[in-house]
């Protein structure tokens, strides 16, 4: 889940956090991070609260790869440090 500080909407800070989420993950010595983020389909609206999990777009630019879809709303998506 990503918490912003309340007064920084809008402003792109989900991009950045999940790439440091992955520095920080590899610098700890982990061997694998998953995310589990919400599809939104083009022309759909889903409220705000539902995407405390991320939306699949910013894992895909941080570096993660979607392995499975396990309902039409939820991705299950990893990135595995060689």
């Amino acid at each position: 889940m990503f918490r912003r500080a309340q007064g920084f909407p809008g402003r792109g800070l989900t991009y950045p956090l999940a790439r440091a989420a992955l520095d920080h993950a590899r610098d700890s010595g982990a061997r694998a991070v998953e995310a589990y983020p919400m599809v939104v389909p083009p022309g759909k609206h889903i409220t705000w609260g539902e995407t405390h999990v991320g939306v699949r777009q910013v894992f895909e630019e941080a570096g993660f790869t979607q392995v499975a879809h396990p309902t039409p709303r939820r991705v299950v998506m990893r990135v595995d440090f060689a």
